[in-house]
């Protein structure tokens, strides 16, 4: 029996006590012997004892990865270095699809990437866990990885290379919520009252209003909050006012876009799940409310919006335009001003 036996500095600082089939697969054609899968992890060092043909003798010789050179050491790294792609940063992106599911394999490698991109002079490194493969999260927080973000189906943690502070992106700072000022020809203005709602706002007929969906526009995140909450189907006509405000959910700043929008339906039918009723309010009545006097900003909002119906001023519309930075289509938000009036849709 030949025993092989790896530092275990060069491995992991976890205690592995076993690899996955294709880490005995590439050392049987390294050393040339049959093994068995017996594979034991002592206090200083990893040893793998693989059964020769004629003899069952145990040699202590160390054969540590970093002493492996030519075709040996890089068939060694090719198969033991986990599946990533470079970015555009200087870092990599390790392959979600293509991690071991056997947690001791996982270990190993992650601590011989790391080592190997540390001297190929990468800088950040990105892993994407999915929630199938959760049981991976420890290991990698041991191995120094933190937490980035997380969504429904994966978690995403980082690790920065370079002595010195981080330099990778922090995770979205913001949510984004959309407020639907819709007024019909009757000078009535759209309104709901909601079934959860704050004590301080108990009672209040207020707009239509939600939450940017992700990858959504917010105009026509709008005009789907106001649909969904209250069954009107509406045109966007411009971004009147915006509010930016600091912790208000799970630390995050939340940015609210307030948005004028036409009608373009007139039947109510109210969402159950959310609102407890919706009507049609004349704006006098609706601007009289004392909530709405008592509260600086919601009074502020509506006197830009009767400025705004009034034409003494102008909000910003949206208009389509690709950029040569990255090739996409972005939605900028600007106002048009012609023969001193405001240009909206």
């Amino acid at each position: 029996m030949e025993l092989k036996s790896f530092s275990s500095n060069s491995l992991s600082t976890f205690e592995v006590g076993k690899f996955s089939s294709t880490l005995f697969s590439n050392f049987r054609h390294i050393f040339g012997v049959r093994y068995s899968t017996q594979f034991k992890f002592h206090r200083d060092k990893a040893v793998i004892y693989s059964v020769g043909s004629d003899d069952f003798e145990a040699k202590t010789n160390s054969y540590c990865i970093n002493g492996m050179n030519g075709s040996t050491s890089s068939l060694y790294y090719r198969n033991l270095i986990l599946d990533a792609f470079d970015d555009e940063y200087g870092g990599v992106l390790i392959d979600p699809n293509r991690l071991p599911h056997n947690t001791y394999a996982f270990a190993s490698m992650l601590c011989l990437s790391l080592s190997h991109w540390k001297k190929k002079g990468k800088k950040g490194v990105w892993l994407k866990l999915p929630l199938e493969q959760s049981d991976l999260v420890p290991i990698a927080v041991k191995e120094g990885f933190q937490y980035h973000h997380a969504e429904p189906g994966y978690v995403m943690l980082t690790y920065w290379i370079p002595d010195g502070p981080c330099m990778l992106p922090a995770n979205a700072s913001h949510q984004v919520g959309i407020g639907g000022f819709v007024i019909n020809d009757n000078n009535e203005v759209l309104v709901v009252q909601e079934k959860h709602c704050s004590p301080a706002t108990l009672g209040l007929w207020k707009i239509p209003t939600g939450f940017i969906h992700e990858a959504e526009e917010i105009y026509t995140g709008a005009v789907r909050e106001v649909k969904e909450e209250t069954g009107i189907d509406t045109e966007f006509i411009e971004i009147i006012a915006f509010r930016h405000v600091h912790n208000v959910a799970f630390e995050k700043s939340d940015l609210f876009f307030i948005c004028m929008l036409r009608p373009l339906s007139s039947k109510i039918t109210v969402d159950d799940l959310e609102i407890e009723a919706a009507k049609w309010m004349p704006l006098v009545e609706f601007v009289e409310q004392p909530l709405i006097q008592e509260d600086s900003m919601f009074k502020k909002i509506v006197d830009i919006f009767i400025a705004r119906l009034g034409k003494r001023y102008c909000g910003l519309s949206t208009h389509q335009v690709v950029s040569k930075f990255d090739g996409k289509i972005s939605s900028l938000y600007y106002n048009v001003i012609e023969d001193d009036n405001c240009v909206g849709k």
